[in-house]
């Protein structure tokens, strides 16, 4: 069977957000949203040239099949390169869960100092998703079992990139050049592992928003959720309050006779379809979407939005006009997100478009990216429920047939005691986080040592130090980028030193 795409927002981002519920009810509970890359000031046709890299199937085995090849895809930019001949340095990005394109075209940072660097700029695509798809390039075949979809995992992509750095380096003449990795999110934990893994072939790693930490318990299930509510709390209590007492009134109202049709004019849903899990699922993804995208500035990362959208929400809740009425309230919050451009007409809840390829995340969240981290206590915005693994592996194995492995990611990178693990192993590691980021609870918040450190922002979103800079920055996202760029270039002139 080929996965559909509704399954593909289940895990999203990254992990059931509301695990108390069943796999069904999750896949009906996270309708997709028109997802749009953000090419800020740039022409997306000017950022990048696609090229691709003859990639062997399988790195660790040596059975006949493992020997298959496939066309992997990736994006260069020559635009400020100064060449071989000075061993200028090669800026590659770790490819996340999706079409490399929208990775490229949402990753501004790292466009924005390959002038100051001379640096080439390579984004390289995560296999099995985007263009970068084995077996023939056939999705139906790729997507189709066990079988096939077992050769998607962190480690082969981490494999992957080694590869090809090492075959591109050569092909270039630059052997010498060094190579440092950045990446947000999934991304940023690729390019963290990617660092410990391969030290010999990246000299450094920027690793935004990459919640490592979020694997075996090593953090609590209630992090992402407690972080949603604290911003919308932060903004204003009476929007936490009514955030937080809808639920009910919703499952209350879509019970009795006639709700359902008032609740799909309530909320301007489209006729199609109306059900009030999924009404409470779609009003969730939008919070929780929005906390993780509050930047500073306008943004069309996700869905367009204005600057600090959690702020704007709360003051469409907050509104005296709309009184007593919850649904308006939560109406004009929902608008902020979904409808921020004004353009719609009304609101589907059976859309599973999935324009930017995420569909295989549902894999990778059955089998190694087991995230405990889907419940929600009594103070959260959301329904009070409680993390299932067995939940989930009864899931995934409905789903793929497959039993999930839980330790596997910190028994492959570590995660426990980690603070003393890479002091005595590991070097030239960059941790951003925003803590109103709800990955944030996941990450690495306090300098591990000398080389290995934190950046943390206070009013810092889901890798805002990635995105494009704008004037209208605020000066702490100026100074973050600064100090990473102090730390990359002192990275550059200790392996120039060593290598003189």
């Amino acid at each position: 069977m080929r996965i559909k795409a509704n399954l593909v927002l289940l895990f999203w981002v990254f992990s059931c957000l509301f695990s108390s519920l069943s796999f069904a009810e999750l896949a009906s509970r996270f309708p997709s949203s028109a997802i749009r890359a953000e090419l800020g000031r740039k022409q997306s046709n000017k950022l990048y040239e696609a090229k691709y890299f003859t990639q062997i199937l399988d790195h660790f085995n040596f059975n006949p099949q493992s020997y298959q090849i496939f066309q992997h895809r990736y994006l260069i930019n020559d635009t400020y390169w100064g060449g071989p001949k000075k061993n200028s340095p090669i800026f590659v990005y770790t490819g996340n869960e999706g079409d490399i394109e929208w990775f490229a075209q949402n990753t501004g940072f790292m466009y924005d100092i390959a002038p100051h660097f001379q640096a080439l700029l390579v984004f390289i695509e995560h296999r099995f998703y985007g263009k970068s798809i084995p077996f023939g390039g056939d999705k139906d075949i790729a997507y189709s079992n066990a079988t096939t979809l077992g050769y998607l995992t962190s480690t082969q992509a981490l494999a992957d990139y080694a590869t090809l750095i090492i075959d591109l380096k050569k092909n270039l003449t630059a052997v010498d050049a060094p190579v440092v990795v950045f990446g947000g999110s999934y991304g940023g934990m690729l390019a963290s592992w990617f660092r410990l893994k391969y030290p010999h072939i990246a000299i450094g790693a920027l690793a935004s928003s990459a919640p490592i930490l979020n694997f075996d318990n090593i953090t609590s299930p209630y992090s992402f959720t407690n972080t949603i509510t604290q911003d919308f709390r932060s903004e204003s209590e009476n929007c936490y309050q009514v955030i937080k007492r809808s639920w009910e009134k919703i499952e209350m109202t879509g019970k009795r006779s006639g709700g359902l049709e008032l609740l799909r004019k309530s909320f301007g849903i489209c006729k199609n379809y109306m059900d009030a899990d999924a009404l409470e699922g779609w009003l969730q993804t939008a919070f929780a979407y929005t906390a993780m995208t509050d930047y500073p500035t306008p943004s069309n990362f996700l869905n367009p939005l204005p600057a600090y959208p959690v702020k704007q929400m709360c003051k469409a809740i907050d509104d005296p006009k709309t009184g007593n009425d919850t649904f308006a309230k939560l109406h004009g919050a929902a608008n902020i997100y979904y409808n921020y451009s004004g353009t719609a007409t009304c609101f589907n809840l059976n859309d599973s478009s999935d324009p930017h390829g995420l569909d295989m995340w549902g894999w990778q969240a059955c089998t190694e990216m087991i995230m405990p981290m889907g419940g929600n206590n009594k103070e959260s915005i959301f329904p009070e429920s409680e993390w299932s693994y067995s939940r989930r592996a009864a899931g995934c194995r409905a789903f793929f047939g497959v039993d999930p492995r839980p330790n596997w990611i910190t028994t492959e990178f570590g995660g426990h005691d980690i603070y003393r693990v890479l002091k005595r192993y590991g070097s030239n590691i960059i941790f951003f986080n925003g803590l109103r980021d709800p990955w944030s609870g996941g990450g690495v918040l306090k300098n591990i040592s000398k080389t290995i450190v934190a950046i943390v922002a206070e009013q810092g979103a889901h890798h805002v130090d990635l995105r494009f800079a704008t004037k209208e920055d605020p000066k702490w996202l100026r100074d973050v980028r600064q100090m990473e760029i102090n730390i990359i270039s002192n990275w550059i002139s200790q392996y120039y030193h060593d290598l003189a």
